[in-house]
């Protein structure tokens, strides 16, 4: 008998706005296109597609002041906010579609303020080949999608560590990074200081998937609400090839899929994002077919014959 789950609402968010090329902004498709709604309601989940928010262009400038495209980023976040929070206050799951990672940083806003409304503990699982602890003095690119986790601790623009009325959004112990192989040396400092939990991908070869997500996970309890923030980029490229910053030495396709059933296993997801899904640099879709077969795992479907 399959658990039961919260009912689940697909929101697109069809923006490449906060990042380095273009394309994101055709992920919410391709993962529509993959069956992502068709898969979770084969596994008996109530599934409703929002559709896709409706935000500014992408006017593809350069960075002012240090940062890209800062007023369509805000415009876009607020959105994504505002969407999340209308799903939690209905006792619904969101699983929010992207777009760039930047847009966690009005996922995670919303999600952080339903769990102090609700008096529950945040955990945010952060998948990514990145720690996206960037500031404009560390990165001179001013890509925001490198910057959401610092934002929601309280380091970046007002606009966004704001967003929700007041910063920081959460604070760094509530989140544990998986995956991590590429940190800017400037942020190497930042991450330090924060003292973020990283799971990076050298411990994950000297010690083994299984037991970093049982330390990742170990402090899970009923009171917990688990965030999930996957950056499609968290896999390898030699099996996922369909995103922009593809970064060599990520997990193989049986340490994502048992890195999604740990956290299956553990219970308490609240909400999901999957982020960072760009078809223009896919090959016939295969990076999405793969990123919704890691999501039902999320949803309790196991590889394993065994109980």
């Amino acid at each position: 008998m399959m658990p039961r789950y919260l009912p689940v609402s697909l929101i697109g968010a069809p923006t490449d706005i906060g990042a380095g090329h273009r394309g994101a902004s055709m992920g919410p498709e391709a993962l529509r296109v993959a069956g992502i709604a068709e898969a979770l309601a084969q596994r008996g989940i109530d599934v409703i597609d929002r559709g896709n928010l409706t935000g500014p262009m992408n006017p593809w400038q350069g960075p002012t002041h240090g940062y890209r495209h800062l007023p369509e980023v805000q415009e876009w976040n607020r959105l994504v906010m505002q969407a999340v929070a209308s799903e939690l206050a209905q006792d619904r799951l969101p699983v929010l579609l992207g777009g760039d990672h930047c847009l966690a940083i009005g996922s995670i806003t919303a999600v952080a303020q339903h769990c102090r409304e609700r008096n529950k503990r945040l955990l945010v699982l952060w998948l990514d080949a990145h720690a996206d602890y960037n500031t404009s003095s560390v990165t001179p690119s001013g890509n925001i999608h490198g910057m959401p986790v610092a934002c929601l601790c309280g380091l970046g623009p007002r606009e966004l560590t704001e967003l929700g009325g007041s910063a920081p959004a959460m604070t760094p112990d509530s989140i544990r990074q998986i995956g991590i192989r590429s940190v800017d040396s400037g942020e190497k400092k930042l991450v330090r200081d924060a003292g973020l939990d990283i799971y990076d991908m050298r411990y994950i070869d000297e010690i083994g998937m299984k037991r970093v997500m049982e330390e990742a996970l170990a402090d899970i309890d009923d009171n917990t609400h688990v965030h999930v923030s996957f950056d499609v980029d968290f896999l390898d490229p030699s099996i996922a090839p369909g995103v922009g910053t593809t970064i060599p030495g990520g997990p193989n396709y049986r340490e994502a899929q048992l890195c999604m059933e740990m956290i299956a296993d553990r219970g308490n997801i609240g909400s999901i994002d999957i982020m960072e899904m760009n078809p223009a640099f896919d090959d016939h879709n295969r990076t999405a077919i793969l990123a919704v077969d890691l999501v039902e795992s999320l949803f309790g479907k196991s590889t394993l014959m065994r109980d």
